[in-house]
Order: C-alpha cells, then sequence, then structure tokens
C-alpha cells in the first residue's frame, strides 16, 4: 500500500479516536512532529494519554493540546517547561506518570519489540517505585517497568524513502525512533521524501515501523531557550 499522503490531516483523520495512548517524538522543541501535533489538535480528540519526553511549553508542541483540554495523562520524564501542565497537574485535571528518562525510552524499545515487561534497578527506593513488583536478581533489588504500545506514534525525520524508510538529523533524532517503533500506526512527517531507496546502512528506522508518510510543512524552526554568551568589551572600550 501506497505509505505517502498528501498532507497530515490525510494521513491521520481515519485514525484519531478518544481515549487513546499516542507517542509523540521530541526533545523540547527539537524533532517535534508539529504537523502532526497540530491535526491532533484540529479533530478534537478527547481523554488522551501522551507517552513524550515532555510536554513541549506554552503555545508550542505538545502544550497546544494541554490548551485544548484534549488530553487526560501523561507519561514523561520532564515537563519543566510547561506552566499550564503544572497548573493542570495541580488542579487534578491531569493525571502524569513520571518516569525516569532512560526507562521510558526503554519502555518504548520493549513495547516495540514484543518486549511486555523489564526489570532496571532505576527508581528502586524512590517513589518511581511505588506498587511496582520488586525482584532480586545477584543480591540487588529491581522493579519490573512495563513496555509502551502505543495507539499512534508520531515522528518527525529529516529523511525518508518511499518504504518508509527513515533518517534524522543531529539531535532531532532523540525519542524519535523509539516513538517510531511503539505505534501500532505511526505516522512520519519529513522534511525530504526521495525517490531513491535510502542506502541500507544508514537507515535509522526501518520503514516496517512507519504506516503513512507527509512530506513537513516549511516552517522555522523554535528554539526551546536560547543562550548568548555576554558581549564582550573590545579593546579601547567600543
Amino acid at each position: 500500500m501506497p505509505k505517502i499522503f498528501s498532507s497530515a490531516t490525510d494521513a491521520l483523520a481515519a485514525h484519531l479516536r478518544d481515549g487513546q495512548t499516542i507517542a509523540v517524538g521530541g526533545f523540547g522543541l527539537s524533532g517535534n512532529p508539529f504537523d502532526l501535533i497540530e491535526v491532533v489538535r484540529d479533530s478534537g480528540v478527547k481523554n488522551l494519554t501522551i507517552v513524550s519526553n515532555n510536554m513541549g511549553v506554552d503555545g508550542q508542541g505538545l502544550g497546544i493540546l494541554l490548551e485544548n483540554n484534549q488530553v487526560s495523562k501523561v507519561i514523561a520524564s520532564y515537563v519543566g517547561e510547561n506552566k499550564l501542565f503544572a497548573q493542570q497537574f495541580l488542579d487534578g485535571q491531569l493525571e502524569v506518570e513520571f518516569t525516569p528518562q532512560g526507562t521510558l525510552a526503554e519502555r518504548l524499545r520493549a513495547g516495540g519489540a514484543g518486549i511486555p515487561g523489564f526489570y532496571t534497578k532505576t527508581g528502586v527506593g524512590t517513589p518511581i517505585a511505588e506498587g511496582k513488583q520488586h525482584q532480586d536478581f545477584d543480591g540487588e533489588t529491581y522493579i519490573l517497568e512495563r513496555g509502551i504500545v502505543a495507539d499512534i506514534g508520531l515522528v518527525h525525520a529529516h529523511t525518508a524513502d518511499t518504504a518508509g524508510n527513515l533518517i534524522y538529523r543531529y539531535t532531532a533524532r532523540n525519542f524519535n525512533p523509539l516513538v517510531a517503533q511503539s505505534g501500532r500506526f505511526t505516522v512520519a512527517e519529513v522534511e525530504v521524501i526521495s525517490p531513491d531507496f535510502i542506502e541500507p546502512n544508514i537507515v535509522v528506522t526501518p520503514g516496517i515501523f512507519v504506516q503513512a508518510l507527509v512530506k513537513s510543512a516549511p516552517r522555522e524552526k523554535p528554539i526551546e531557550q536560547r543562550t548568548v554568551r555576554p558581549r564582550e568589551t573590545s579593546i579601547g572600550g567600543n
């Protein structure tokens, strides 16, 4: 079946439902599938569980789904840049499952690999471990973490071929390959769709994990935090 769709709306329209679990790539605002997130917002679906490293910032990235009151639960490792997220959590409007960053990555990978759960030492003796099965191995205590399988995976990649093989650009790679693997139905928005197959040795996400492709709309890529050095005074005070 052809994987290329003419728009993000066409790629997702028949698949969005209330109450779904949606995994979304990105780290801060780097590598966010902005077009696909906007389609989710515009669809009006509600009671979503969002799995992502973080929830964007106020007014950008996944933050727009919070503004539209579409999210009931978040599984994430960091949410410190979003004031609305904090307010909805404190008001009891939003359920939050904090997960250590490495554990979140492995939960996504495990779900995509068909592994229902795994043991890790990360979080033992902290609130992260509350209510989870504990097991001792070789004199050390571990907790059981469940793999994550999302109804939909939304990712951003730099280049795809028509088979859905993906490669990413620098740090925009982040959680995207893991999200692509974890989704039952994964949509990739990409900056370039190559008519030729990507050389196999540089493929990061094999096309078997990608069910739909759409070319991303041109946009200025936002910067979450811009940090510059103080201006140095030159010799002579100029």
